[in-house]
């Protein structure tokens, strides 16, 4: 895994890696000269269908011989950019996890839910605040 998002180009648009960029919103890193290069050495502009973001843990995803270029994204747009790149259950799930911590109400049955959905175990920890160890025995129960 690495630490930079990259943007790369699908094959085509019904690829399923990585987050449309258009679902992505506006990037910061999409207005400085390296992205408009790049943009322009592919000939595409970022409306693009096949322009793609994959976050650091999406990387392995890009499929092999694509065209990439790794971004700097800030923490509210990597947020931006796994909810894009989410199924909607998963950024269901995300989303009450993230609501959880101002609440300990139905903490077991929310991470259950989240764990159902398909929420990675390090997702569930980083966006509840829960211990590891808190998570693995909700999952018992």
């Amino acid at each position: 895994m690495t630490d930079d998002a990259y943007l790369f180009l699908a094959n085509s648009p019904s690829d399923w890696q990585g987050a449309p960029l258009a679902l992505a919103g506006e990037l910061q890193c999409l207005d400085t000269p390296a992205v408009q290069a790049w943009f322009t050495a592919q000939g595409v502009s970022p409306a693009s269908p096949t322009i793609r973001v994959a976050t650091p843990e999406q990387t392995g995803m890009i499929p092999e011989g694509a065209e990439r270029l790794p971004v700097p994204l800030g923490p509210e747009e990597l947020e931006t950019v796994r909810r894009a790149s989410a199924t909607e259950s998963v950024a269901q799930a995300e989303e009450d996890l993230l609501a959880f911590r101002d609440t300990e109400e139905n903490r077991d049955a929310l991470l259950r839910r989240a764990l159902a959905a398909g929420v990675p175990v390090h997702r569930i920890v980083e966006l509840s605040g829960v211990d590891p160890t808190t998570l693995s025995s909700a999952s018992r129960a």
